[in-house]
């Protein structure tokens, strides 16, 4: 007779994966996002669709906020903002760093602004017009080559579970997708349902998890909880690119 085993909580489970030394080989990144994902528990609609879709982009990278890691992940939005249809699905290009150590938000925060800073300083296109280059603006999005992105930012060392990954990671989500999700009559609901399965598994709605325009996208892109008062260490202008 087989042996069934009770499938561990998401908790349990993405602790697991960190402790994994496995985690590190390319050819395993993109299977524990996939099971990280996929698990019954974790709340995001949109990134268990990209997945299950096969619809995500993973690159594997050594560290946050280096020179050639830049170009890598320059190389690699360049071509997902091009070649991805937008009208097929949600699509992700998630980026993985697995030389970098994280301890704590703070630090994880940090190094997301200065690759985000460094993409930019690297890229030649003008600014999506669509959205705004201000992170103070609520209209504002990440921009590069033109297209506009929502980017979620994860890491083993994150407060809140479902942002709590192997390694750190960058998810760079293609902001039109959601802006045809807001157009449609299935917004509310996938935003409602996400939002209650957060609460189910954190105990509480993320605090940072606003709706569009009501206040800068980017004061969640870490996941750290930041007062009312912060603003993004970045300035994303011309001059600066």
């Amino acid at each position: 007779m087989t042996e069934t085993r009770d499938e561990p909580n998401l908790q349990d489970l993405t602790r697991d994966l960190a402790e994994d030394p496995e985690r590190l080989q390319t050819a395993e990144v993109a299977g524990a996002l996939e099971t990280m994902v996929l698990h019954p528990e974790y709340p995001c609609l949109g990134a268990r669709s990209v997945f299950n879709r096969d619809r995500a982009t993973v690159v594997v990278l050594e560290q946050m906020a280096t020179t050639e890691g830049t170009a890598q992940l320059l190389d690699a939005l360049r071509s997902f903002g091009r070649d991805t249809d937008p009208d097929a699905g949600f699509a992700s290009l998630v980026a993985v760093f697995r030389d970098t150590g994280i301890d704590q938000e703070s630090q994880f925060e940090s190094l997301l602004w200065q690759q985000l800073q460094l993409l930019h300083e690297a890229d030649q296109q003008a600014w999506s017009p669509e959205v705004s280059d201000d992170p103070a603006n609520p209209h504002f999005a990440f921009s590069l080559a033109g297209t506009a992105y929502f980017v979620v930012g994860l890491h083993p060392a994150s407060s809140r579970i479902a942002r709590r990954t192997p390694l750190p990671t960058l998810v760079f989500n293609l902001h039109q997708q959601f802006e045809d999700l807001r157009g449609s009559d299935r917004f509310e609901r996938m935003r409602d349902t996400i939002r209650r399965r957060d609460t189910a598994l954190q105990g509480d709605v993320n605090p940072m998890v606003a709706d569009h325009g009501s206040s800068s996208e980017a004061r969640q892109y870490s996941g750290r909880a930041v007062p009312t008062d912060w603003a993004a260490p970045v300035t994303f202008d011309e001059e600066s690119s």
